[in-house]
């Protein structure tokens, strides 16, 4: 399947909000807490089943992106865009039949694994494309779409409230809630689907257009047997598992610290925080992934894990005293956060070139499943072991920061572990960068091209 090429005279400014209808569709996922509490009232489930189907859908985004990562990269952005909008559309219409019927497995189901994979799917669809298009600036493009992907929760969290207090908390008004979700998201990802396109490189040969395979570039096969890949993976790890950690449980842990205070937070001012969190998410995906391009994806990232730490430390030891700290310290955390996701493509362009990065960016996302589970986990759990044990307020907060702060600096120890990627896992840029079947492709893991290179080590990562 060919992917669709850009004629003459395109502007690769649209391909940008091609990618955005699909991030903010799918940010959605963000927002899934508001429909937690109608649905544990309504069929009688615990806090932990309610947050089944989230976590479901940020495992299989992970395990989707990185066995789908190599599909994406052979059939394009709109073939990625369109499984995208059937799975993540589908999800909210097997969960609407699940709610009509108190079948909560179908919710899980539908939402959690086949929506799971249209996030998973969609959230990479773009990324290969724009850092094509935006050679010069990658982290800017990468930035603003999956801004998309941190802001969309800021549409979604209103709107199904709103639908919600118009329909009902029932199962039929969950269920109709869910049904308009999956119609109109449909129609709002179509948009990317008609609008993307992959630059055109007939005839273009000059290093640094749109669509050239400019410097060394390594195959997504190579690439995950690098130090460097699994380098990233902890980082990526790392910095996601310490922003998670506060955002999936922002409301209730702002109102312990102040609890036991003369003035106490509202659960209106918790809901208050819970957007400025969202937001801070947002513009730091736009904003740090846009410094990344002038002070390098390695200096972007000492900035995320070290300051983050020392975030961490100042919440831990000085947070219950000041609710503006408090604030303003979580906030840092959570721009990084949403940072740390928007650089890393750029990263992996930087190390093994533009050639895979969409696979290589797939298989890398593993790390977010796996700190989708382990954030929550560690704050959860440590929480209740702390009540059970007597204490309250920020008392049940502090072991889990410092685990935190312990992530952060294992994060930041192999970020400075990330070096040039050796000579020897290069490629030779294939001749024809749309066609799969370019038989410098080295889809055998034993073809000799895949270990041929050209004497240099010159790419390094900024």
């Amino acid at each position: 399947m060919k992917p669709p090429v850009a004629p003459p005279g395109w502007s690769r400014w649209l391909v940008p909000p091609a990618a955005l209808s699909v991030h903010l569709s799918i940010g959605q996922a963000y927002a899934w807490s508001v429909f937690k509490p109608p649905l544990e009232s309504a069929l009688h489930l615990s806090g932990t089943q309610s947050a089944l189907p989230f976590q479901l859908g940020i495992v299989m985004l992970g395990l989707s992106a990185a066995f789908g990562g190599t599909l994406v990269e052979r059939n394009g952005p709109r073939w990625a865009m369109t499984v995208a909008l059937v799975c993540f559309s589908s999800g909210f219409l097997i969960a609407a039949l699940g709610a009509a019927v108190s079948q909560y497995w179908l919710i899980v189901f539908g939402y959690g694994f086949v929506g799971g994979i249209g996030l998973g799917i969609g959230y990479i669809s773009p990324v290969s494309t724009l850092i094509k298009w935006f050679p010069d600036r990658p982290g800017m493009a990468t930035g603003i779409a999956i801004m998309g992907f941190g802001g969309g929760a800021l549409i979604a969290s209103p709107w199904s409230a709103q639908m919600l207090d118009s329909f009902g908390t029932d199962n039929d008004g969950i269920a109709l809630a869910f049904l308009v979700h999956g119609l109109t998201y449909a129609v709002f990802m179509s948009l990317g689907v008609f609008l993307v396109r992959v630059p055109r490189t007939e005839g273009a040969r000059t290093p640094g257009a749109p669509g050239v395979l400019d410097g060394p570039q390594v195959s997504a096969r190579a690439a995950v047997r690098t130090p460097q890949f699994w380098c990233l993976w902890i980082v990526l790890c790392m910095n996601v598992t310490a922003g998670i950690g506060i955002l999936e449980k922002a409301a209730p842990m702002i109102t312990d610290f102040f609890s036991d205070t003369s003035t106490p937070v509202s659960a209106a001012a918790a809901a208050g925080f819970v957007a400025l969190l969202s937001a801070a998410n947002m513009a730091g995906r736009i904003g740090w992934s846009s410094a990344s391009d002038l002070i390098g994806r390695k200096n972007v990232y000492r900035v995320y894990l070290g300051v983050g730490a020392l975030m961490y430390l100042l919440i831990a030891a000085f947070g219950d005293s000041s609710k503006p700290l408090f604030v303003v310290c979580a906030l840092v955390i959570l721009s990084f956060y949403g940072g740390g996701f928007a650089t890393i493509p750029a990263y992996l362009k930087d190390l093994f070139g533009t050639y895979q990065v969409g696979a290589i960016h797939g298989r890398l996302l593993t790390a977010w499943s796996t700190a989708g589970v382990l954030g929550p986990l560690i704050v959860n759990w440590v929480a209740d072991r702390q009540e059970e044990a007597g204490k309250s307020g920020a008392g049940l907060y502090g072991l889990s920061l410092t685990i935190m702060i312990g992530l952060l600096v294992v994060g930041f120890a192999a970020n400075e572990f990330v070096r040039p990627v050796h000579a020897r896992h290069h490629i030779p840029a294939p001749k024809d960068p749309q066609d799969p079947q370019d038989p410098q492709d080295p889809k055998d893991p034993k073809d000799p091209k895949e270990e041929a290179h050209d004497g240099t080590d010159q790419h390094a990562a900024k």
